[in-house]
């Protein structure tokens, strides 16, 4: 049972920030028994609106993959080349679909950006040009979107589908999850929430009063490429790491499905490792501390570093997820059963307020249920 209280101030929570000047609109879900429960929207936007997710999309193509890997037709441990012969090149052949998945790769930084990424062979051209940053499975480091454009084009290659057909229509459709989407046409856009940038940046002073002056942001958490994540072109694109759109409601059903696996859409086994098998442990600069990824998604753990992988204190080491840029929030928990999701269109420059904001939320909703 949710508790009523504890709710009211998860939503006051929400509605602060906003009442405070600090985010144009948010929106919450908090999914529970295959259901989503509460739904509510603040600010200048409606239920009816969809948000760009950002990274939590990654946690969107791991289901996906997933579903190649029960269905016999993609095996993680093997090398990528296997599938894409162009990859192969610049010592590249060895990487494989799990170091993808867990940021492992040695290609965190490899260029992709517009106009090249519009197009499917331009793509397939930077692949072969991309250089090792480091030994593939030797150390873990933020990927932002070069592992999981490979990634969708393994999908293709594998499925003979488009990517974004196969998300549309294996995860997506197959879930009835309407606003979730990888690839938005232009003409289908209306309702989608605009990224705006709010803030200051934290000063070099507040950084390190927290110890926190070491850990690295990714360059790709910035006002301008989290504005571009948004623009028109761009959305109808589908960027496969970081550009889906959904509302709050769809992204907490499509947990409550990790945690039930309605249908037997997945594998069991597969289902399982992707959301609880901890595979690579490597120290992570955006953690901080250790990595704690499985085949595509983030455990809470038990090692004081949760609320650093976007998670609360009140989640169960047991919680699975993949949160993203401009404090959007998604996760699972196998503990208390329930499934939550939190999106804006702020962009806060201010990453310390934002971090305790991801914190604040998460806190709330992991506590909910008695």
């Amino acid at each position: 049972m949710i508790d009523e209280a504890k709710l009211d101030d998860l939503l006051a929570r929400a509605q602060r920030d906003v009442d405070d000047g600090l985010l144009p609109s948010c929106q919450l879900a908090v999914g529970i028994d295959g259901k989503v429960p509460v739904f509510e929207t603040f600010g200048d936007a409606t239920n009816e609106h969809r948000y760009v997710i950002f990274s939590a999309t990654k946690g969107v193509v791991a289901a996906a993959i997933w579903l190649l890997i029960g269905d016999g037709l993609l095996d993680p441990s093997a090398p990528v080349a296997d599938t894409i012969e162009e990859f192969a090149a610049n010592d590249k052949h060895t990487i494989t679909a799990e170091q993808l998945l867990s940021h492992t790769a040695g290609i965190p930084r490899a260029p992709l950006g517009p106009p090249e990424w519009f197009d499917r062979e331009r793509r397939i051209e930077r692949f072969a040009q991309w250089r090792l940053n480091w030994e593939p499975g030797t150390r873990c480091e933020y990927h932002g979107t070069s592992a999981h454009w490979v990634l969708g084009e393994m999908i293709e290659r594998i499925s003979g589908s488009d990517y974004r057909d196969f998300v549309h229509e294996r995860i997506a459709d197959a879930l009835g999850l309407a606003a979730l989407r990888l690839g938005v046409p232009e003409a289908q856009q209306d309702d989608i929430r605009r990224v705006v940038a709010v803030g200051e940046p934290p000063t070099d002073e507040e950084w390190a009063s927290l110890g926190l002056a070491g850990i690295e942001i990714p360059a790709e958490i910035n006002d301008v490429t989290i504005a571009r994540f948004a623009d028109t072109e761009t959305i109808a694109l589908g960027v496969p790491g970081a550009g889906a759109v959904s509302n709050a409601s769809d992204v907490a059903l499509l947990y409550q499905a990790l945690l039930h696996n309605p249908g037997r859409i997945w594998d069991p086994d597969v289902l399982a490792d992707g959301t609880g098998n901890v595979r690579v442990r490597f120290d992570e600069p955006t953690v901080g501390g250790p990595a704690n990824r499985t085949l595509g998604l983030l455990v809470a753990g038990d090692d004081g570093f949760a609320v650093n992988r976007g998670f609360g204190k009140t989640n169960s080491p047991r919680a699975f997820g993949h949160s993203g840029a401009g404090g959007q929030l998604a996760w699972a928990d196998p503990a208390t059963g329930l499934s939550f999701c939190y999106l804006t269109d702020g962009s806060d420059a201010n990453l310390l307020r934002e971090g305790r904001r991801r914190v604040a939320l998460s806190n709330r909703a992991g506590g909910l249920v008695y």
